[in-house]
């Protein structure tokens, strides 16, 4: 049987992250393997000039990874309570280069994702950084679909 030691699962604390949270934590259990969760922070786009008052972005950036560090924190807590290993990392960046990078250098066995199922225009705007990391990952991306 292959074994999953060290599992990267990428989360943004939407229902579809914590199904593939769910998938990546019976991988750990079955191999005795560790979790790595990753959350990353994008840059943010600033406007040049939407001609109204001045908007603190770096005030908006700091509240994001205080938000992000209590959540990871929550949720790691409660993943070592039922026994299994967990890492939780903050990261800045394009989320793909930062969830394959994160990867790489923690000789990830495989990336546990999930999709979150854009579809038609949306998916021809944004594009999916699911399909991003499945192209550019090192080892296996296992891809936890929607459930309807």
């Amino acid at each position: 049987m292959i074994q999953f030691k060290t599992i990267v699962v990428p989360t943004d604390f939407s229902p579809h992250a914590e199904n593939a949270l769910g998938y990546a934590k019976e991988l750990a259990r079955s191999s005795s393997g560790a979790l790595h969760l990753i959350h990353v922070i994008e840059p943010m786009v600033y406007p040049v000039d939407w001609g109204y008052a001045q908007v603190g972005f770096i005030d908006v950036e700091k509240e994001f990874v205080k938000a992000a560090e209590r959540d990871l924190g929550t949720l790691k807590t409660s993943i070592e309570a039922e026994g299994i290993p967990v890492t939780a990392t903050i990261a800045h960046g394009k989320a793909s280069d930062c969830i394959t990078s994160y990867a790489m250098d923690n000789n990830a066995d495989v990336i546990c994702i999930a999709t979150h199922g854009r579809g038609g225009f949306e998916h021809f705007l944004f594009g999916s950084t699911t399909e991003r990391v499945l192209r550019k990952a090192h080892c296996p991306v296992f891809v936890v679909k929607i459930q309807k």
